[in-house]
């Protein structure tokens, strides 16, 4: 009898051991399922909002996406600060950083009016890049590893169905929560302010004259690129500013796509020579072709960076959801149009390194 029970016991026991032993399997399988080979990985996550702040906020959970290198924080602060201030919805902003900007981008956030924003940060490895950008030993320090992280959307909101992503020269003037909720047709992975939206956005380039259109932005004597059978004269849109479907997103796999056609222009140079804009452009033209969806224009009003002149009334301006300093005049840098703008949003470093900086660029302008 004893001997029976004690069998018993032991069966039981391994019973137990097993299923728990297929439990810590399952959990394992979510850890390496979630977890992200890309070095995406959160460093610092505050996740509740204060009782009397969530008191006042509506429970629905915005994902905004922002990029922050180190000598543009200003601008991205100033961006969250614009947000931030103009809505009433639970914002969290996953925030893409090199791994040397995290301590001063934290203290930014944490000792200054932006104690109460809800963020994650995320450290991107730009060695997910190698082989996928043309990288000119002469030029190396030009390339700006932070303008693909919207490429990688899925991995930065790994839990999300949509988010929002926004360029770090942007001022947000109406409730986020408009744009988040953009319509996107079914099939869909995102929507985009097309270039030809209205005739105030198609701006001059020098070469390449008026870039607006894919034929600005690819190389049409190229055969593979002819072999798509994409019109040259179809409307360009921007990509600092738009709206995913993330689960339509994952399920073309976009990513793997926008990858894709960074590794064939490395090899095949597939990019207009007359290229003026990010080369983050180009492979998302061709993956969106015909298939985005469209934002309201006023929630894209751009190229108030294209040059120092104001090419916009101040009612224009007043009235626009969002603007975009998009072009070489940033407003915390060189003189650009309506900075005073962008300056109502701008939260002073605490570190005094950015003052610094647009200090130092505007000693430069007046030389």
């Amino acid at each position: 009898v004893n001997i029976s029970i004690l069998i018993v016991a032991v069966v039981i026991f391994l019973l137990v051991l097993h299923h728990n032993f297929l439990g810590l399997s399952d959990f394992l399988k979510r850890e390496l399922s979630d977890s992200n080979p890309l070095g995406l990985q959160p460093i610092d996550f505050i996740p509740a909002v204060p009782q009397r702040l969530a008191d006042e906020r509506n429970d629905k959970e915005i994902s905004v996406v922002i990029a922050a290198s180190d000598e543009r924080l200003g601008g991205a602060i100033a961006a969250m600060n614009s947000i931030y201030r103009h809505t009433r919805s639970n914002v969290v902003f996953h925030i893409v950083t090199l791994n040397d900007t995290v301590d001063h981008l934290r203290l930014w956030l944490s000792s200054t009016a932006l104690k109460n924003l809800r963020y994650r940060i995320l450290d991107f490895d730009p060695r997910v890049l190698e082989g996928k950008v043309q990288v000119d030993p002469q030029k190396a320090d030009t390339l700006k590893p932070l303008t693909f992280a919207r490429f990688y959307l899925p991995s930065l909101v790994p839990h999300a169905e949509k988010a929002i992503y926004v360029d770090d020269d942007v001022i947000v003037q109406d409730d986020i929560l408009e744009l988040y909720n953009t319509p996107l047709k079914p099939g869909h992975a995102a929507a985009f302010s097309d270039d030809c939206d209205s005739s105030t956005n198609k701006v001059a380039v020098r070469g390449a004259g008026n870039q607006y259109n894919y034929i600005g932005f690819l190389d049409y004597k190229k055969e593979t690129i002819r072999k798509l059978a994409m019109k040259a004269n179809t409307c360009s849109f921007n990509p600092g500013v738009f709206v995913a479907n993330l689960t339509e997103w994952k399920l073309q796999n976009i990513t793997k796509q926008l990858e894709k056609w960074m590794a064939l222009n490395v090899v095949e140079e597939l990019y207009s020579r007359t290229l003026a804009g990010s080369i983050t452009t180009p492979p998302l033209l061709i993956v969106f072709y015909k298939q985005h969806s469209s934002i309201d224009p006023m929630w894209n009003v751009r190229h108030l960076g294209s040059s120092a002149g104001k090419r916009y009334s101040p009612q224009f301006v007043k009235a626009a959801k969002l603007l975009h300093w998009n072009g070489h005049f940033k407003p915390w840098g060189r003189t650009a149009s309506y900075a005073e703008v962008w300056e109502k949003w701008y939260v002073p470093d605490p570190t005094g390194k950015f003052s610094l900086i647009r200090r130092h660029s505007e000693a430069y302008e007046a030389k």
